[in-house]
């Protein structure tokens, strides 16, 4: 199994650098710690400062939204696809390309997304077509998981032991009293621990049962199917008795053709199962590629309204996309934050032995002053930053 790969989104402003930003940033993580790739940020309009900090928590809670779909998605595949990883990650294309060879190589969608619309608006459609993605895939998943079910006990009554699977390929007609005025034939599942206790006791435990009615049908591994014959009046308290004493009692009426018509049921459950697995198949793969499309769109959004919220304007910055692992991750955070911690002023500074420190008062003061509070649940970071990794 290939090792998870993680990314993550940096933006910076470009005045901080004094040679080409990439190659720059790409010797303060280090090329071991991973792969630095520019990540293409088209310009959107802005809006006012109340406007920016409402969408970036808007865009927080979206984000969540996506993520948790995106999850959903993955598990619904690996339920399909028994958990076979091969299998999985052959369904996880984003427009029948590598999910990966999608984040590196990213392009905003001009036509489904116009850059140049409300912020507003670009929002609500991403939170309409994640939400949409979610509905589709949970329906047909839902539709596959009641078809499998009904096949799976179908199947059951097929191979099951003499408590449970149909009876209809086992009883006879002439084995049945069906058109008596008084007497009728019962059916009871008997352990074959139970056997000598059974054709001992079944006459008494009851009153009209017809003596020495006992048929035996079938046997199987561990029960044996008998017929018995009582007067209708005492039937119930017949049967009640047999539960009393773990002898279950079958209901089964003979029907003309029956046994033809149980497997014609069977074969065309199992039909209808292979078309629907089919069917939810694809909608996996399409939902896989669309709420990663998504996911990518919001995260974008994401990084434009918290670069223009902490560098300001004019806009100049640069976003690099940084493929590494979650082990690997954790170098690069630090190396981040040994070079940029400076741009969060006052709330980040370094001890006597120059280790990055973070100022709590500080830290809140500069937090409310870019529109955060202290319940947001958001990392507040010196410089623009997102981790996200796929399932």
């Amino acid at each position: 199994m290939a090792p998870t790969t993680r990314y993550s989104l940096v933006s910076l402003p470009v005045r901080i650098f004094d040679d080409e930003p990439l190659s720059e940033l790409t010797s303060t993580i280090g090329q071991d710690n991973g792969d630095i790739l520019e990540f293409s940020i088209p310009s959107f309009k802005i809006g006012t400062l109340d406007a920016l900090v409402q969408h970036a928590d808007d865009l927080t809670k979206l984000n969540a939204v996506c993520e948790a779909v995106v999850s959903k998605v993955a598990d619904s595949l690996a339920g399909i696809l028994d958990g076979d990883e091969d299998k999985i990650s052959q369904q996880k294309m984003v427009n029948d390309k590598p999910t990966d060879h999608y984040i590196c190589s990213f392009q905003w969608n001009k036509v489904r997304y116009r850059a140049e619309k409300p912020m507003s608006e670009l929002i609500e459609n991403l939170h309409k077509d994640i939400q949409n993605i979610d509905n589709d895939v949970k329906a047909k998943f839902n539709q596959y998981n009641t078809v499998k079910t009904n096949l799976s006990a179908l199947q059951r009554k097929q191979t099951g032991n003499l408590a449970t699977k149909s009876l209809t390929p086992i009883v006879q007609p002439d084995v049945l009293i069906q058109d008596s005025e008084y007497l009728e034939t019962h059916l009871v599942v008997v352990p074959l621990s139970a056997r000598k206790d059974f054709l001992r006791s079944y006459e008494t435990i009851a009153e009209m049962v017809v003596p020495r009615s006992a048929l035996q049908i079938a046997q199987d591994d561990e029960f044996i199917l008998f017929a018995v014959t009582t007067f209708k009046k005492t039937s119930a308290n017949f049967l009640q008795k047999c539960r009393e004493r773990k002898w279950t009692p079958r209901q089964y009426k003979y029907v003309e053709g029956g046994r033809e018509e149980e497997q014609r049921e069977l074969e065309r459950m199992a039909r209808e199962e292979k078309k629907v697995w089919g069917e939810a198949l694809h909608m996996g793969r399409s939902g896989w590629s669309e709420s990663v499309m998504v996911w990518a769109h919001v995260l974008t959004l994401r990084v434009f309204v918290e670069t223009v919220l902490r560098y300001g304007l004019p806009l100049e910055f640069v976003c690099a996309l940084v493929k590494t692992t979650p082990k690997q991750a954790k170098k690069v955070k630090t190396a981040l934050d040994k070079a940029y911690s400076y741009l969060g002023g006052n709330a980040f500074g370094r001890d006597k032995r120059g280790r990055f420190t973070k100022d709590d008062a500080s830290l809140a003061s500069e937090m409310a002053a870019a529109g955060y509070s202290a319940g947001d649940g958001n990392e507040y970071t010196a410089y623009v930053y997102y981790e996200f990794e796929f399932p």
